[in-house]
């Protein structure tokens, strides 16, 4: 075993994706897209699916990132988190592997940061693959 979430059946396209785009509207549901559209862009082969009723992007068959709505936030979260470089201190949570980045409406947040850590995380699940 080799810790990592394998999704065999993430596509480069979900339809459940795309209806969980769709239902999710106003300044929340814009900015899950807007990160999770920065996660897709990570590479040609990006594959998606919905992992626990979020978006989940992956390498390959194996999940590096997810967004997800509450009611006044966003996480833009990490499934090997907690082994990313965070210079900046983005990244919350006190799981053994899981992190993320909480984003709420209306404050800044540092943006170069937050793509460099998704594309750490995508090249830290590439090289374990």
């Amino acid at each position: 075993m080799d810790g990592l979430f394998h999704f065999p059946e993430a596509t480069r396209h979900d339809a459940g994706v795309a209806i969980w785009m769709q239902r999710h509207t106003g300044e929340l549901g814009r900015i899950a897209r807007y990160w999770f559209d920065v996660m897709r862009g990570c590479d040609n082969d990006v594959r998606e699916l919905l992992h626990d009723g979020h978006p989940t992007a992956c390498v390959r068959d194996a999940a590096f990132g997810y967004v997800n709505a509450f009611t006044s936030h966003v996480n833009v979260g990490f499934f090997k988190g907690a082994e990313l470089p965070d210079p900046t201190g983005l990244l919350q949570g006190t799981g053994k592997s899981m992190r993320h980045v909480k984003l709420r409406p209306g404050e800044p947040v540092d943006e170069n940061a937050l793509r460099a850590l998704i594309a750490a995380a995508w090249a830290d699940m590439d090289a374990r693959l």
